[in-house]
């Protein structure tokens, strides 16, 4: 009887400290709830990060805005430098082509006669004293304006008289007859010249033809000759 009664007792106690109580139960819903936020802690989190997002959007397109700026700026400067650098470069071109000058006369050396020819011919001066912008080509014997300009050009002419050919030259502008200086005598010698203040265009060419049937002479005191220069640009 003793022993019944002693394992009733024990089966009491097992029972009592396996089965948790309502203090027990309080507790624990109480741990779970303070590790799980409410769902209004939640909202406001999200609200807070959306807030957050859409000031950083607002922050990255000002700072995309204003390197675009800097970027527009900087192109604009560079396109300026760019223009003054070719400007620049323009004005001294300019400045040396300012500087246009030849003087040659017709033979490189020795004495001889050109012509008479049935045609006129262009004279082609091979003893080149100056030819500052090398705007004559004393191969042609054509001069090639390197700019829009006043130039001015002279040629004097000499030889032999003798009846039947006139010493004379005649001044060309792109093919254009300009001035002609011509002199006719029967006996001694002959000179003559001519001068003209042209407007050329880039590109223009100038040249001096010998009439036709006429014939002139050069020789060491270089009496032929044909010179020209920029007088000023325009």
């Amino acid at each position: 009887m003793e022993i019944m009664v002693f394992f009733s007792l024990l089966l009491l106690v097992c029972s009592v400290s396996t089965n948790p109580t309502e203090a027990d139960n309080e507790i624990v819903d109480q741990q779970i709830s303070n590790q799980q936020p409410c769902p209004q802690d939640i909202h406001a989190v999200l609200r807070e990060m959306a807030v957050s997002l859409a000031e950083q959007k607002i922050e990255i397109r000002t700072l995309k805005q204003d390197n675009q700026e800097h970027v527009t700026k900087l192109e604009r400067q560079m396109t300026e430098l760019e223009r003054q650098k070719a400007e620049i470069e323009h004005l001294k071109q300019q400045s040396k082509v300012k500087q246009v000058a030849f003087s040659a006369s017709l033979l490189e050396g020795g004495n001889g006669y050109t012509g008479p020819f049935n045609v006129q011919i262009t004279l082609v001066f091979r003893r080149v004293i100056t030819n500052i912008g090398n705007a004559y080509n004393p191969q042609t014997g054509i001069f090639i304006a390197p700019v829009r300009g006043a130039y001015h050009f002279e040629w004097h002419l000499h030889g032999h008289a003798y009846k039947s050919h006139p010493i004379a030259g005649v001044l060309f502008r792109n093919g254009e007859h300009i001035f002609l200086a011509f002199e006719l005598q029967a006996s001694g010698t002959v000179s003559t010249s001519c001068g003209t203040s042209l407007l050329l265009e880039p590109g223009d060419q100038v040249s001096l033809r010998l009439w036709a049937h006429a014939r002139i002479f050069d020789g060491v005191n270089h009496d032929t000759n044909f010179s020209g220069h920029l007088l000023f640009t325009v």
